[in-house]
């Protein structure tokens, strides 16, 4: 049981909670004690927390999931996990986490309790609504990014990359879409998902090129506009790490038929990796050794 409640935790996806670490390293306090201990304490209470809200999303979604050729394999969907014990250990997960937030400060536990409930209504209805779906989902970056904001007392933070971000991942979200529309079979379709029936490959492509787009331009603007960064514009040197990675997951999605579950390619596309590594290593030496 509890190897497939660990599986239903769904902990590859915990990646997307580093994003809690960008007011750390880019308001530069990676290396403040207290700042790093309070960001790496939410990071983990996050992963319980959504975690929790992976457990009740599959609970809700055991039936069409068996119609999935992928998500049918599902320990809730495929019955190795009891849906009982499933919401049992989601509750707890999301007392803990929630209640836990709370130590940290009262803008955490708002935030994480916004987190949840939002997460309630989009498994129940919001999902189910094109467009808004996907940037229902963004905004659950932003979470992220706004619970390391609110751990920290925060002084070079700009609010250039809520923007960036924001973008990232209505790129991102769109993907996952194409990639549910490209998998599926057309008779199961709107079986498995209702909303992919506002979606079709021609709209997704052309809202990827909208947003990759814009991404790329938001991104070169936080570069040398952005106040707290290095005034000799040496940030300017990560936007080609930027570039090839939308590039890379362009090319995936469109060439590779990927992009369903986004963790997956981070974890396993070894040219993601080296790119994401790189533009980590150059924003922490510009940002810790330039002047």
């Amino acid at each position: 049981m509890l190897k497939y409640l660990f599986k239903a935790m769904r902990p590859k996806q915990w990646t997307k909670n580093i994003f809690i670490f960008a007011a750390l390293v880019f308001d530069r306090k990676l290396f403040d004690l207290p700042s790093l201990e309070r960001t790496v304490f939410a990071f983990f209470l996050f992963c319980l927390l959504a975690s929790s809200v992976y457990l009740i999303n599959d609970i809700l979604d055991r039936e069409a999931d068996r119609l999935h050729p992928v998500k049918k394999n599902r320990p809730i969907a495929s019955g190795k996990l009891n849906t009982k014990i499933a919401l049992i250990f989601a509750v707890l997960f999301a007392l803990i986490s929630i209640g836990g937030s709370y130590l940290l400060n009262f803008n955490a536990f708002l935030i994480f309790l916004a987190y949840f409930l939002l997460n309630l209504a989009y498994s129940k209805w919001l999902k189910h609504i094109a467009l808004i779906d996907v940037l229902i989902l963004a905004s659950f970056f932003v979470m992220r990014v706004a619970v390391g904001v609110s751990v920290i007392q925060v002084e070079r933070f700009s609010p250039w990359l809520y923007v960036v971000i924001t973008l990232l991942a209505l790129y991102i979200g769109f993907g996952k879409r194409r990639a549910e529309l490209m998998v599926l079979v057309p008779e199961n379709t709107t079986s498995h998902r209702k909303v992919l029936a506002g979606y079709s490959i021609d709209l997704i492509d052309q809202l990827i090129t909208i947003v990759s787009a814009t991404t790329i331009i938001a991104y070169s603007l936080y570069t040398f506009s952005a106040p707290n960064l290095p005034e000799n514009h040496t940030m300017m040197l990560t936007i080609p790490f930027v570039l090839y990675g939308i590039f890379r997951y362009l090319s995936l999605m469109q060439i590779s038929k990927k992009g369903g579950e986004p963790e997956d390619l981070l974890i396993n596309d070894r040219p993601l990796q080296i790119t994401v590594v790189l533009w980590g290593i150059a924003v922490l030496l510009i940002f810790y050794l330039s002047k």
